[in-house]
């Protein structure tokens, strides 16, 4: 075995004895103890707190460069800045992480477990952050680690790091950090790790995300509601209309009514990478409606690959307490998630316009809110490359998904920084992420360890190599 390759393995067996000698689970412990809970404006001081205690330590030990960040957009959600440089003519990769979480919601847990402390059960340690995204980016800082020891002190390529601690209520003031500190963020390629694979037992690389729009439906008809038996017949029933306004953009069976709204055909290559995985069914995980979404695609197909239209909240009158009247309002809000190619921008018009002309012209659109969809070339050299590191670390071959079926602030990364974008998550489908009883796998923590540790060596060995490679492959497709 060449002298590389057995350094390599020492790097990734640094990682794993790190986990196999509890220096994970320690580490998980103490930043899950951080009640970093975005939603909750309180715990402003706990991000800061979070990174001065826990992330800054960690980076300055290894030589980087640390500064917090005003957020522009929301001052209770700053961000964290980190850069280790060893030469300009090394490749630079660009990592990140999210220091919040979603609320604890501590009443729901299982007897004996608390969100604040990770309660470890057989393979799994429950605590809010194991899975999303405190776990996760503790193992890729970790690996990191165990690569700069093996190579004394050297990584083989400048590293920088974007913490922000508003992910979870949808990442505000993170594109504009993009925008105003774009020099200090310039980097060849974004490697970082959230959501889940496509099973515990596979290694999974994603490309980039669904996009969503959210989407306020809305009927404000009278001050006040009037009793059903002297006025029913008489007066439009605003939640009869809405409920015939959404019947009227996604059918029965689920799929989108809107032409605007729904994607491109689905592609051979997305056909091709998404063929033999299936729609995980964790222990976990909800049992499959077959026959539900667009028709001629599998489940997978549908998640990955297609743009849904779902009602997330209804709202008319009291259902727990109804009275004989007449609501006089009626409102729903809608996701619609959607895939590259997809003419996002336009989703009130096309609302509008189809809802005219079913007669529907009394209903109220408005955005609440937007974030673009990504998907990296599955051509691309850099797709190759993680894929191969990855069978070279964990003998496995990863899945290849074009994009998560959810939405990450990956458009910040892939289109104002201009990156190819890699996600490498170290979850799996039924950790409960945003549920009572989240939790990390042990196993797949472990692997991960070592699949991060071969990723940042094979960084270092062949980054340059790669750029090249990248930069051709852009030239030729703008040609």
């Amino acid at each position: 075995m060449r002298q590389g390759q057995v350094l390599r393995s020492q790097a990734i067996d640094t990682a794993q004895d790190y986990f196999d000698h509890g220096g994970l689970l320690s580490d998980v412990q103490r930043r899950v103890a951080f009640h970093t809970e975005s939603q909750e404006p309180g715990q402003a001081a706990t991000h800061v707190a979070y990174f001065q205690q826990e992330i800054i330590p960690t980076l300055q030990r290894m030589g980087f460069h640390c500064r917090i960040l005003d957020n522009p957009v929301a001052p209770l959600a700053p961000f964290l800045l980190a850069e280790r440089h060893e030469d300009n003519t090394l490749p630079t990769v660009l990592s990140y992480g999210h220091a919040d979480v979603v609320r604890g919601d501590d009443v729901h847990w299982h007897t004996g477990r608390s969100p604040w402390w990770v309660s470890v059960e057989d393979e799994r340690w429950y605590g809010r952050g194991t899975a999303d995204n405190k776990g996760q980016h503790s193992i890729n800082l970790a690996a990191l680690e165990a690569v700069l020891q093996t190579r004394g002190g050297r990584l083989g390529f400048n590293s920088k790091w974007l913490f922000e601690s508003g992910e979870e209520i949808g990442s505000p003031g993170l594109r504009e950090i993009c925008q105003s500190e774009q020099m200090a963020l310039q980097a060849d390629v974004f490697i970082a790790s959230d959501g889940p694979r496509v099973s515990a037992g596979r290694p999974t690389l994603i490309l980039g995300s669904r996009g969503s729009v959210l989407i306020e439906l809305q009927l404000l008809l009278r001050k006040s509601g009037h009793h059903s038996g002297n006025w029913g017949g008489a007066l439009r029933n605003p939640a009869v209309l809405l409920s015939h306004a959404i019947a009227s953009l996604v059918n029965a069976h689920g799929v989108i009514n809107v032409e605007g709204l729904r994607p491109p055909p689905l592609g051979a290559a997305v056909r091709n990478a998404l063929s033999g995985l299936t729609l995980a069914g964790e222990a976990n995980s909800p049992q499959v409606d077959t026959d539900w979404g667009e028709p001629g695609l599998s489940p997978l197909e549908r998640v990955i690959g297609w743009n849904t239209l779902e009602v997330l909240a209804l709202q008319a009158g009291d259902a727990n307490k109804p009275v004989n009247a007449i609501p006089p309002t009626a409102k729903a809000v809608c996701q619609l998630r959607f895939v590259v190619g997809t003419d996002w921008r336009n989703t009130r018009q096309h609302i509008v316009s189809h809802l005219q002309r079913h007669g529907l012209e009394h209903v109220q659109v408005r955005i609440l809110s937007s974030a673009a969809a990504t998907r990296l070339a599955l051509d691309n050299p850099w797709v190759r490359w993680t894929l191969d590191s990855i069978q070279l670390s964990t003998d496995k071959q990863a899945a290849l998904l074009p994009n998560l079926g959810g939405t990450v602030p990956n458009d910040a990364f892939a289109d104002i920084l201009g990156l190819p974008t890699l996600w490498l998550p170290h979850s799996y489908p039924g950790c409960a992420q945003h549920a009572p009883n989240e939790h990390l796998l042990a196993p797949v923590a472990r692997e991960a360890l070592g699949l991060m540790a071969g990723i940042w060596w094979d960084l270092g060995e062949q980054g340059s190599q790669i750029i090249a490679q990248a930069a051709a492959h852009t030239g030729e497709n703008h040609v």
